[in-house]
């Protein structure tokens, strides 16, 4: 059977949407084959009848029913949700998630660390004031800046993403210590001695509010947690809770219990020691370039 390659890969930001560059690429992944581009959900479900390869940010599970020719079912993203589960998958068809993001993301979380130990945020925090007196907070600042080596972090879900942060973390003098479901038990007294809580965890069940007051309460006052996975692993009340008491150092979020974040959450607010971002610790321009080479890499363009 020919191959025919349907990419709906439409997203707002840039870094997550198909350009010129990475269709250009893709082509030259895949040689032979015909290659075609849906632009809207409603184009992506027309041709999905003629498809062998589908590669598309999520997939519902009642698609299947038109897609008698599909062989490969493939993301870019590694969330488990994006896709039908391995039993709902049909015979013959093989599933795909992206495998790459732990090499941009390592860097996000790096820069969150960086950037509060030296001692950036506080500085641009004078900065932006605008006051005489906090023209020249030499004094000040010294009281606020140590070394990232020798510091301990917990990284919670040392899957690959973790994996790859763990070890950019240790080339920079990082002690780590990684927490899978078969040690989880080690949790609680593994952040009573950690400078930085990492969490990198998926959405699967179990992980809602694993983050909670109890083990707040456990970490040091001077202590920063750090969230690039899924925002249901922390209990965002218990959070915000901790962060007005200054329970816990600081803490830099990328995602959020229900996103986008709006003004009903309890991290909306300006509270001490928070830094939030927009779910976007993945953003880079060769984004899609990544994905592409790597399922040319597994086998998944054949």
């Amino acid at each position: 059977m020919r191959r025919r390659y349907l990419i709906w890969l439409n997203w707002p930001e840039r870094p997550f949407r198909l350009n010129a560059s990475d269709l250009k690429l893709f082509k030259g992944l895949v040689g032979g084959g015909e290659v075609h581009v849906a632009r809207s959900e409603r184009a992506f479900l027309r041709a999905l009848p003629e498809a062998t390869h589908a590669i598309c940010w999520e997939f519902s599970r009642e698609w299947f029913s038109r897609a008698a020719n599909l062989r490969v079912l493939a993301t870019p993203g590694a969330g488990r949700e994006l896709l039908p589960t391995d039993g709902e998958l049909p015979g013959g068809v093989r599933k795909f998630h992206g495998e790459f993001h732990g090499a941009i993301m390592s860097e996000t979380a790096i820069a969150y660390m960086l950037a509060w130990c030296r001692g950036l945020y506080q500085a641009y925090e004078w900065q932006k004031s605008g006051a005489a007196a906090d023209l020249w907070r030499r004094v000040d600042l010294g009281e606020c800046c140590y070394t990232l080596a020798g510091t301990r972090a917990v990284i919670l879900g040392y899957g690959r993403i973790g994996h790859a942060l763990g070890a950019k973390l240790e080339a920079l003098g990082v002690a780590v210590k990684g927490i899978r479901r078969r040690n989880a038990g080690e949790l609680p007294d593994a952040v009573a001695n950690a400078d930085w809580l990492i969490c990198v965890l998926p959405s699967d069940t179990g992980t809602d509010g694993i983050v909670g007051a109890k083990l707040l309460r456990r970490m040091k006052r001077s202590a920063v947690l750090i969230n690039i996975g899924r925002g249901n692993a922390v209990d965002e009340s218990a959070l915000a809770s901790a962060l007005k008491r200054r329970r816990i150092a600081a803490a830099f979020l990328d995602v959020f219990g229900k996103e986008p974040l709006t003004a009903a959450s309890p991290l909306a607010h300006d509270l001490p020691g928070l830094f939030r971002f927009p779910h976007a610790s993945a953003f880079s321009p060769d984004y899609l370039a990544r994905f592409f080479h790597e399922l040319a890499a597994r086998g998944a363009l054949d």
